[in-house]
């Protein structure tokens, strides 16, 4: 986080129990646990620094964890995510994706909305029908978690950020087997489409 000098950033299989805030040099994490009946293998949390703890408006710990956060713009709403993978029981794939749209669905209108983490989604390059969800720079081909993810992101009005725009296939990867042999892009964060409108006025003092 400090190497990339970022202000927020999302984390994913925390697999600590309860939810609370953590304090270390000089940065703060908020997350949302994991129950003492459940394997430690979930649970997500937000790490900002001072600056972005500042501007956090409201947080809670759900099945995923929201933030809000003020900024000169408009308010943003952070949800950060970890999707049950493709081997996972029938059962829990089924309520994942309804209860993020739920979340998703309940944040304020007026909010830029970001979801990110670790989706569990291969989501392909051929986006024939879901133009207006993501674009073509994408690696490996579509599994049913990239199938529930883009289409949730069509319901919710949300593109997939890392398909939009060219980049090179290390920068693309984000998780790699232990033997090197196989690649894929399963990690992704999505935007509010409304973010493409917004006009970035210089205002006086700012």
């Amino acid at each position: 986080m400090t190497s990339y000098k970022l202000d927020i950033m999302g984390l994913s299989e925390t697999r600590w129990e309860n939810d609370e805030i953590k304090i270390q040099n000089e940065k703060f994490l908020i997350f949302s646990g994991v129950g003492e009946d459940i394997e430690h293998r979930s649970g997500e949390g937000i790490l900002m620094n001072k600056a972005a703890r500042r501007s956090v408006m409201e947080w809670s710990p759900i099945s995923e964890i929201l933030a809000r956060f003020k900024t000169k713009i408009r308010n943003l709403t952070i949800i950060q995510c970890y999707a049950p993978t493709e081997t996972t029981n029938k059962d829990m794939k089924e309520k994942f994706h309804p209860q993020l749209h739920e979340t998703i669905t309940a944040v304020q209108k007026k909010d830029v909305i970001i979801v990110m983490g670790d989706m569990n989604a291969k989501i392909g390059s051929n986006n024939e029908g879901l133009e207006h969800v993501m674009g073509r720079h994408v690696i490996g081909n579509m599994n049913e978690n990239g199938e529930l993810f883009s289409d949730l992101c069509a319901s919710c009005d949300l593109i997939i950020g890392g398909t939009v725009f060219p980049d090179k296939t290390c920068h693309k990867l984000s998780w790699v087997s232990p033997n090197n042999i196989t690649e894929n892009q399963i990690d992704h964060i999505a935007i509010s489409k409304r973010l493409r409108s917004i006009r970035y006025e210089k205002q006086k003092g700012s």
